[in-house]
């Protein structure tokens, strides 16, 4: 009786161990965003999901803050450090102001990245571009560019003023804007990536500038916002908003006609690849100059100097297409 008491007791314990150690085998991974509610950032956390489903081992904890605030972040950010979570994985609302948070964490041992908007180098240990930044810069001026043939002036509606990758990308369209004949850059404003305020940022550009014929938002929130505000100013066919959209929340405008074309990459990859990248990194990989990590379907990703990488070339949707792939994001 001693002996089976004792043979319970020891496959108790061993049992108790293995699921410890299957626990302690799971890798959690955050997934960081500018704000939750927003529907690019809904995607992208159905790519990470998917991401998880495939390897198996992962946990992935959506999170972000409920405004666009780097104040916001840093505060997830620490909660996520006391989680003692494996990686962070964060789309930056201030490229300088997390690096003392997220440095904490790469000193507790956490993967940190950043993907989609960027932190400062020393505050990740690699980047993750949803596309390069010239080809993105050049996409959103030819949109606006290409309906307008003999050229006008042209708004750019942005998110913070603080935004890494839409600063980034504005400053590459300037670079480019003499490549476009006649195209008059008038002014650029921000609407914090929030909907109201994007929305009346537009109004104000409509009552600043009367010849205004295009604007380019270069977010997926301000692209809605703005093509709505164009839509109940009537003026429509007289101000073409393009730039940087989900095909789901433009169709309608599309159709209305107050959008030509917008263009976006696929948000759902740009989540899978960015557990994907932290997940190689969690492994054992190294993000540093020349590196390739992997990104799963979406194939490698190889970092330049700045431990930077794009994922993939952007994408145009018009009123051909936008309905088939509003059915998917």
């Amino acid at each position: 009786m001693k002996i089976v008491k004792a043979l319970m007791v020891t496959t108790a314990v061993s049992l108790a161990l293995m699921a410890g150690t299957a626990h302690a085998e799971t890798k959690k991974i955050a997934l960081v965003v500018k704000a939750l509610g927003i529907g690019f950032f809904e995607a992208a956390n159905k790519g990470a999901q998917e991401a998880a489903k495939e390897l198996g081992d992962v946990e992935v904890i959506y999170t972000g803050p409920t405004t666009t605030t780097a104040e916001g972040q840093i505060e997830v950010i620490n909660s996520l450090i006391a989680q003692k979570v494996d990686a962070i994985a964060v789309s930056a609302n201030d490229t300088d102001a997390l690096v003392p948070a997220l440095k904490k964490a790469m000193d507790r041992g956490i993967k940190v990245i950043s993907w989609d908007s960027g932190v400062a180098k020393e505050g990740r240990s690699m980047q993750l571009n949803p596309s390069s930044s010239p080809l993105i810069g050049n996409m959103i001026i030819k949109l606006a560019a290409d309906q307008l043939p003999e050229g006008g002036d042209v708004a750019v509606l942005s998110a913070t003023a603080t935004s890494t990758n839409q600063n980034v990308w504005i400053e590459e369209m300037k670079k480019v804007q003499g490549n476009y004949k006649g195209i008059n850059v008038v002014a650029t404003v921000y609407g914090d990536d929030l909907a109201d305020k994007s929305y009346r940022e537009t109004q104000g550009l409509i009552q600043s500038y009367p010849n205004l014929k295009a604007i380019i938002a270069p977010t997926s929130v301000g692209i809605v916002a703005a093509a709505q505000a164009v839509e109940d100013a009537g003026k429509v066919g007289q101000i073409n908003v393009t730039g940087l959209g989900l095909p789901s929340e433009m169709a309608g405008h599309v159709k209305a006609g107050s959008s030509k074309s917008f263009a976006i990459w696929n948000p759902i990859d740009l989540g899978y690849s960015a557990t994907m990248i932290a997940y190689d990194l969690i492994g054992g990989a190294e993000a540093k100059p020349g590196a390739e990590l992997k990104m799963g379907r979406m194939g490698t990703v190889k970092l330049d100097d700045n431990t930077e990488g794009a994922m993939a070339d952007p994408f145009i949707y018009d009123a051909k297409n936008v309905e088939e792939f509003a059915k998917i994001f």
